[in-house]
């Protein structure tokens, strides 16, 4: 069976690098492109990771870190639009992308939550 969220978080990391090569090449930002790159790459390794948990509990904490990971992209991302690194088309685009990560993550730790509890 495929896992979406790795999938979409591959994917996502794929759009960070690409973007991240556009801010700094074409935009000649370093900084805060340099955050969100290691940020939003680190959602999908994290993730991989998890794949080979020792525990449910080594799982849930793997899937945290993602989890803060992602919503540490998101900040990095609206800094960016609102110092006009970005624009509101690009920001949106990828926005959403950060923002389904975040919705799966936070259903993903809710169940691992709910199954250790149980």
């Amino acid at each position: 069976m495929e896992n979406i969220v790795a999938v979409k978080s591959y994917a996502f990391a794929i759009r960070v690098v690409k973007l991240y090569k556009l801010l700094s090449q074409e935009k000649r930002e370093f900084i805060l492109s340099k955050q969100m790159l290691r940020s939003g790459t680190a959602i999908g390794a994290l993730i991989k990771e998890a794949e080979h948990a020792q525990s449910k509990a080594d799982f849930l904490n793997k899937m945290n870190v993602a989890l803060k990971e992602a919503n540490e992209t998101e900040y990095w991302l609206m800094l960016m639009k609102d110092t006009e690194y970005l624009n509101e088309k690009e920001f949106q685009s990828i926005r959403e992308d950060c923002s389904e990560l975040l919705k799966l993550l936070i259903s993903i730790v809710k169940s691992t939550k709910t199954s250790i509890k149980k």
